[in-house]
């Protein structure tokens, strides 16, 4: 079908879609087109009150087309018949205007404006509506007039000793002079500070012991704002009191008896009494007291701290071998002291999961199965002890010489995870605010495929800790790696390694031994996971990473003038050594329009280069471009270095490799229907080589050129969103090709769809 017809197929249902939209309209009323919102004093404004309208709009497809109204305005008025039923269900009702709703917006506008400084602001609701089309569109208009200023601020507080602290740390204030009469900002300004009080043991400050007074001048936008901290009252018509400070009186660890306070069911449990501390526990203790000790950062005669409370209930809540935690306070009669129960339930202790995926490792589709068995308690310390195997089969296509047609890969891994470490005394923060776990593995991974056959075992240690949980750290302190090929074929050895005059030296370094010795450190950090940032509009992710590797081995093999290859590399037992240094930035930002729509923005950068006893990265460490989650218009790594131009060879991916990388996306995400999802997108990138190698002509990065070598592709997606994972699929057409020259450079032009035209099956986002 050409894409003239298709329009017209689809112009044409939404007509019909349109036409038929004024069925479901009752008489007399109206559809709710669209809400318009209207300041002509701080467009700002306009944009916040958007959060405020309590009616809105039915949902357009990318912003443009209210295709799922329409798709519901296709349906009968009978609902019995089983297809207006599913129309109904992919679509969604027209939205009627209510009078009601819109005056409840006017005034939730009015308020809002009202609380951040326009203390005269209005709003006015002038609907505007449309006899013909049966549709009604809001409109807004914001009088926002003056804005009010804190010109005098004064704190006044009951308690003494609560005022003192406040003082203390009125440098943190969210309200001070010059800063416009917020409500909100006084809110926050309310939690602040009964947030630091809970931190200094006044376990019953709430914020409703905070109150403000606002005093207008008449002819003015000044204010003079006076904030009240009231004493404690103690009980009905009493008057006020100091504040008490509690301390932490007994703290009781309580395995498997429900997470709420009953003393008939702890009765029946077994408890070891450590004096400041017991254990409560039925049937098993589950994990070690020294491990719940360790997790525990509330002191028996210090005092109560809600941030204290906080972090123990995030260290509980990592440890594998519990299932739910719960952190519960207990009032000694007639003192201000606090016991302390830490309430859990033991998690499942084993288990076994088992998955199947598609894979294209070769560039060719396959599937792989893996199974892991997991021991999330092995030495009663909550270590999770995890076994998993796997093997994978793709068929290989385009070999000729090759007696066998298929790629075949299976592996296992065995890691040990455990809370803490013994490089947590050296991490530059409070040990105490750490979340931290240390992560031992040992893999093995054999590929057999047609050319040759390839092993690798590796070993880590690695060693992750977070102070928020939005933001992590990683340090790979020991990553070995051992890469060794027992078989290669004699016609993959006669083509293209042994050949004079096809020598490949990027690809004979890619199958020898090598020995990979790595040290690494890596940084995320996700702006969704903040508490605070929790309902903005924008959000972003980054992610680093910097790893070197070789130099240790270097420094001593060159010192004492060890053995070298024919190559002239030191090796360590005859094995040659990978050295060098490689950075990595990756970064996204999401900026959500509506519940249905939103744009993403990817950014990535990379940089590798191989120095003292490597002359070429290892094939590992090497950048590749195309695929699914890069430059979608290319198959997965056919893309690059430069203007490179590939030779059509089965075995060329090693030349479609590099040193830098650079990925450029935008993305229109769009919600269709149901799971439905569907988004537009633009890529941009390439991957150079750092140094001038004969065997990649064009794919040095060149300052003066680079620009020239930047891909472009722009596609459709199509995805389903389901609660654990994503199933995407993106078909996308090249739009500038910087491995031709000519018309052929622009295919958005001359587009040639068996060569310029890729689809992507894949699990997950691409960023």
């Amino acid at each position: 079908m050409s894409l003239r017809k298709i329009i017209y197929l689809l112009s044409s249902l939404l007509l019909l879609g349109s036409c038929s939209v004024k069925k479901f309209i009752p008489e007399g009323e109206y559809l709710l087109n669209d809400v318009d919102i209207i300041s002509n004093t701080n467009s700002a404004n306009a944009l916040k009150a958007s959060n405020y309208v309590r009616q809105k709009p039915n949902a357009k497809w990318f912003s443009l087309v209210k295709v799922p109204m329409y798709t519901y305005a296709l349906s009968g008025l009978d609902s019995t018949k089983w297809n207006n039923r599913v129309l109904r269900r992919l679509g969604e009702k027209p939205v009627i205007y209510s009078e009601t709703l819109a005056e409840k917006t006017r005034k939730n506008i009015e308020q809002m404006l009202q609380n951040d400084g326009y203390l005269h602001a209005t709003v006015d609701l002038e609907p505007v509506f449309n006899e013909k089309s049966r549709r009604a569109t809001a409109v807004y208009y914001l009088h926002e007039k003056e804005r009010y200023y804190i010109s005098e601020f004064n704190m006044v507080s009951e308690d003494k000793a609560v005022g003192d602290i406040i003082i203390a740390d009125s440098a943190s204030s969210m309200v001070k002079v010059g800063m416009p009469f917020s409500v909100d900002g006084m809110e926050m300004e309310r939690r602040r500070i009964a947030s630091l009080l809970k931190d200094q043991g006044y376990y019953r400050f709430q914020k409703e012991y905070i109150t403000y007074t606002a005093d207008t001048t008449r002819h003015s936008n000044k204010v003079k704002l006076t904030m009240t901290v009231s004493g404690f009252i103690p009980a009905v018509n009493a008057e006020p009191v100091d504040h008490c400070v509690y301390s932490i009186g007994k703290v009781y660890f309580v395995a498997n008896a429900g997470l709420h306070l009953d003393d008939a069911i702890f009765e029946q449990c077994d408890t070891l009494d450590y004096g400041e501390f017991a254990l409560i526990y039925n049937g098993s203790p589950v994990v070690r007291t020294k491990k719940l000790l360790d997790n525990n950062y509330l002191i028996p005669g210090e005092l109560f701290s809600q941030s204290n409370v906080d972090r123990t209930y995030s260290a509980f809540s990592q440890l594998p071998a519990l299932k739910y935690t719960t952190v519960r306070m207990q009032e000694r009669p007639d003192t201000t002291v606090l016991d302390c129960y830490i309430m859990y339930e033991q998690n499942k202790r084993c288990s076994i999961g088992l998955d199947l995926d598609g894979t294209n490792t070769a560039g060719n589709f396959g599937a792989m199965a893996s199974m892991t068995v997991s021991d999330k308690n092995l030495f009663k310390g909550s270590e999770q002890l995890s076994f998993r195997v796997f093997a994978a089969y793709e068929a290989v296509a385009d070999l000729k010489g090759y007696s066998g047609k298929s790629f075949f890969e299976y592996g296992a891994e065995l890691s040990l995870r455990f809370q803490g470490g013994l490089l947590s005394s050296l991490v530059p923060v409070d040990k105490r605010k750490l979340v931290s776990s240390s992560l031992f593995s040992l893999k093995y991974n054999s590929q057999d495929r047609p050319e040759f056959n390839r092993r690798l075992i590796s070993g880590t240690w690695s060693y992750m800790w977070s102070r928020k949980k939005e933001a992590q750290h990683k340090i790979d302190v020991l990553d070995l790696n051992y890469i060794y090929v027992p078989w290669i074929s004699d016609t993959f050895k006669r083509e293209y390694l042994d050949s004079i005059s096809n020598r490949n030296s990027i690809l004979k370094y890619n199958y020898e031994n090598l020995l990979i010795t790595k040290l690494g450190y890596s940084y995320s950090y996700n702006s969704s996971m903040a508490e605070k940032n929790r309902f903005e509009r924008v959000a972003y992710s980054l992610r680093t990473n910097v790893e070197c590797s070789g130099n240790l081995l270097y420094g001593v093999t060159s010192l004492f003038n060890t053995a070298r290859n024919s190559e002239g590399q030191y090796t360590v037992m005859n094995i040659a050594y990978a050295q060098y240094v490689k950075g990595d930035f990756d970064f996204t930002t999401r900026v959500k329009f509506d519940d249905r729509n939103s744009l993403v923005m990817h950014l990535g950068l990379g940089v590798a280069y191989p120095y003292g006893n490597s002359r070429v990265l290892p094939f590992e460490k090497r950048y590749f471009s195309g695929g699914a989650n890069g430059m979608r218009g290319w198959a997965v790594r056919t893309l690059g270095p430069g203007s490179y131009r590939n030779s059509n060879s089965s075995i060329d991916f090693i030349n479609q490799s590099g040193d830098l990388k650079l990925d450029l996306s935008v993305e229109y995400r769009s919600h269709l229907f149901m799971m439905v999802h569907s988004a537009v997108f633009i890529d941009a990138g390439n991957i150079w080589t750092i140094r001038n190698y004969e065997e990649q002509p064009g794919g040095q990065f060149r300052f003066n050129k680079f620009y020239k070598d930047i891909a472009f592709s722009y596609g459709l997606g199509l995805r389903l969103e389901f609660d654990l994972f994503v199933f995407r699929l993106d078909a996308a057409m090249k739009a500038i090709n910087p491995a031709y020259t000519g018309k052929e450079k622009f295919p958005i032009i001359n587009p040639n769809f068996s060569r310029d035209f890729a689809l992507h099956f894949a699990i997950g986002y691409p960023f």
